[in-house]
């Protein structure tokens, strides 16, 4: 009887020594991104050293499907939660992208006219001087103004809904006539968001769940609620003048959630740009319309659709940052490749723009 058990003993330690051995000799499994996965890295940890960025997740698409992804850092200083793939966290302004999608989805069905007067769909936005139009918010050609000097930023005011939310602004005058200049407004935005609520018969995030996030599979992406309890979420940091991480300052995003008020990570933002190149978002005619510059009045171009147009090396690049308190984000779409870079920090004030282009230039050289 112990002669048996020392002889099975001795087969189950052969046995596992052989699977050891094999485990060995099996070859490493290719990195996501081949040869260029070191370079990649490096860019990160540079960007990372040289920026003093508490912590960021980064996501890569190459050939129309998921690559990699990765968290670096700190996600949360005071409790060493490090930043992962699918850390939370405030997009800023690549909200803007989600909401004009939103509305050409509208375009499509027939329930928005580019080139109706506004209140046809948002009647609590006040008549200016001249009609403004769907079109010109999407371009920021209507003259409706940004945020003011220390003041809208920093609004630590919670307002339930789009058309709450408008009250902060609505009877300001414009800027400039309707198209005839391009003026960065994340308020313009929000009335765009008010376009999309009256015309889809929906509140705004509803429309954008059921027609945008959930069809693109973006599970993590939702407004911002600083109320709410969302797992994974991250903590936001600004630099004090002596280079050290502090809590950012306080913030309700509830003011603009069309134009800077969702939160989400990086994987989520590349399963967006895939969902576009695919077709599930938009038709693809929809899609060429939006890489296709506006035109201010006067004829100047003003390259901007929901994000901000430009060529690289004769396909079309499609890119929106975001900024607001505790954050730092970049979306960079090379629809014509298959291509895209998410970045989402949650340091504010850092370059992550200049991370991405340094990423798509080591993988599309």
């Amino acid at each position: 009887m112990q002669n048996r058990i020392r002889r099975s003993a001795i087969g189950l330690l052969a046995f596992a020594t052989a699977l050891g051995l094999a485990a060995q000799s099996a070859a490493p499994p290719s990195p996501p991104l081949g040869e260029a996965q070191q370079r990649v890295e490096t860019a990160v940890s540079t960007a990372m050293s040289k920026q003093r960025i508490s912590g960021l997740s980064i996501a890569v698409a190459m050939d129309g499907r998921p690559r990699w992804s990765q968290g670096y850092g700190f996600a949360d200083i005071e409790n060493s939660v490090p930043f992962t793939a699918g850390t939370v966290w405030r997009l800023g302004s690549i909200s803007k992208p989600i909401t004009a999608v939103a509305a050409m989805q509208l375009v499509e069905r027939g329930r928005i006219d580019l080139d109706a007067p506004i209140q046809k769909y948002c009647p609590a936005f006040p008549e200016k001087e001249k009609p403004i139009t769907s079109r010109q918010l999407l371009g920021h050609l209507s003259g409706i103004r940004h945020y003011a000097p220390n003041e809208n930023f920093n609004s630590t005011h919670h307002y339930e809904g789009v058309v709450a939310s408008l009250e902060s602004f609505k009877k300001d005058p414009l800027l400039h006539p309707p198209g005839a200049s391009y003026t960065y407004s994340t308020y313009g935005y929000v009335v765009l968001g008010c376009v999309v609520e009256g015309a889809s018969g929906r509140p705004f995030a509803d429309q954008v769940r059921e027609n945008v996030t959930g069809p693109a599979g973006m599970e993590r992406t939702r407004p911002d609620d600083v109320a709410a309890i969302v797992p994974g979420r991250a903590h936001g940091y600004e630099k004090a003048p002596s280079g050290e991480f502090r809590n950012a300052a306080l913030a309700d995003t509830s003011n603009k959630v069309p134009g800077g008020g969702f939160v989400s990570t990086a994987p989520d933002l590349i399963r967006f740009a895939l969902a576009l190149d695919e077709g599930k978002l938009l038709k693809p005619e929809t899609f060429r319309q939006m890489q296709t510059p506006m035109k201010t009045t006067d004829g100047k171009e003003s390259p901007y659709f929901g994000w901000t147009i430009a060529d690289r090396k004769g396909d079309k690049l499609l890119t929106h940052g975001g900024s607001q308190q505790g954050t730092a984000t970049y979306l960079l779409m090379v629809p014509a490749k298959g291509f895209a870079v998410a970045v989402i920090a949650n340091t504010e004030s850092v370059n992550t723009g200049e991370l991405a282009r340094a990423v798509a230039d080591i993988l599309l050289p």
